[in-house]
């Protein structure tokens, strides 16, 4: 199911006809281009005309590629993109359960570090604490990424902040603006205080050790504000609802794993310690009062105090007869208090 970079078959045809955006190609010079028959050239032809590619041929006057579909095949994300690892190995579906859920299945088959599934709609997203994450189709990004990482089972929570980091930095650059750009501990990304973005991350463990993990990452990128669900309609946000355009999801997409491949190899050699200034720098929530709705039920009111040395959440209770203690929440559902002037 994981595939290499694409630099064969349809690719192929693609990459020679987009290097000559004004000339059409005969089938006998692709054919000599790239070493296969010319029946070959035409069942390529065929199979990119299927998924949307639209490409002119004249009898006796060659091929020419008039327009790309909006999808993010792996033909149009990996051509200029520049990472080492990360999206190498790239899985594209139309449609499917989770990609976590495809990515977790994969990294049990044994697939390397970096492959990267893409899907243009999910039936049943998921996102943190057993939620839905809602998928239109062909309007966002849904991708996970499989690793394995080799720090720690101690190190492994704060790749999701590495996660966010990135994020957040592809959203500000498209944006243009870092200031409207936040993240809400730990895996939310915000645009004016609403949310655009959720990362998701899965592992497998062997003893002391991670096998493998799965981050998961869901960005609302031209989905429109009114299709979203009642329930979230006035919390959420798209990037493109923000910037009165759509948003190029190829050219998103390509920025993103590049972020992330960035922010992830900064983890892998410094931890935590190398990413806690830029995400501190993101961070806004410092000062603010918050509700946490702890895994294991309990729940801690109090105030936003920082980020610690090991990306917990530093909380100071403010009631009660443990009031000015300072906690570290490591996992649990944040939201601030009612009457903050800032509550979302």
């Amino acid at each position: 199911m994981s595939t290499a970079r694409t630099t064969s078959g349809p690719a192929s045809i693609l990459s020679a006809l987009r290097a000559h955006p004004h000339a059409a190609l005969s089938g006998q010079s692709l054919s000599q281009r790239l070493g296969v028959s010319r029946a070959q050239i035409w069942k390529h032809v065929g199979a990119l005309r299927k998924r949307g590619y639209e490409i002119e041929g004249e009898p006796g006057g060659g091929y020419r590629l008039r327009t790309t579909p909006d999808r993010l095949y792996a033909e149009e994300v990996q051509p200029g993109l520049q990472t080492s690892w990360l999206a190498q190995h790239y899985v594209h579906l139309e449609q499917t359960d989770s990609t976590n859920r495809v990515a977790f299945d994969l990294g049990r088959e044994g697939a390397p570090a970096g492959t990267t599934v893409v899907a243009e709609r999910q039936s049943a997203g998921r996102g943190r604490l057993g939620r839905n994450f809602f998928s239109p189709p062909n309007s966002n990004l849904y991708t996970s990424v499989l690793l394995r990482p080799a720090g720690s089972i101690a190190d492994t929570p704060t790749l999701i902040l590495g996660a966010a980091i990135a994020v957040a930095e592809t959203v500000a650059e498209f944006l243009g603006s870092e200031s409207a750009v936040e993240i809400k501990w730990p895996n939310d990304v915000l645009i004016q205080r609403r949310k655009t973005s959720g990362i998701l991350m899965e592992s497998s463990a062997e003893g002391t050790r991670i096998a493998f993990a799965v981050l998961g990452i869901g960005i609302n990128l031209n989905v429109e504000r009114k299709s979203f669900p009642d329930e979230f309609r006035e919390t959420a946000t798209s990037l493109s609802s923000e910037l009165g355009r759509k948003i190029d999801r190829i050219a998103f997409t390509r920025r993103l794993f590049e972020q992330l491949e960035r922010q992830l190899d900064a983890h892998a050699s410094g931890g935590f310690d190398a990413l806690r200034p830029r995400f501190e720098s993101l961070f806004r929530m410092r000062g603010q009062r918050v509700g946490v709705e702890e895994i294991g039920g309990e729940r801690i009111d109090g105030i936003a105090r920082g980020i610690a040395p090991n990306g917990a959440l530093e909380v100071e209770i403010s009631e009660g007869p443990r009031r000015g203690e300072v906690v570290r929440v490591m996992a649990g559902d944040v939201t601030l208090a009612k009457g903050t002037p800032d509550a979302r």
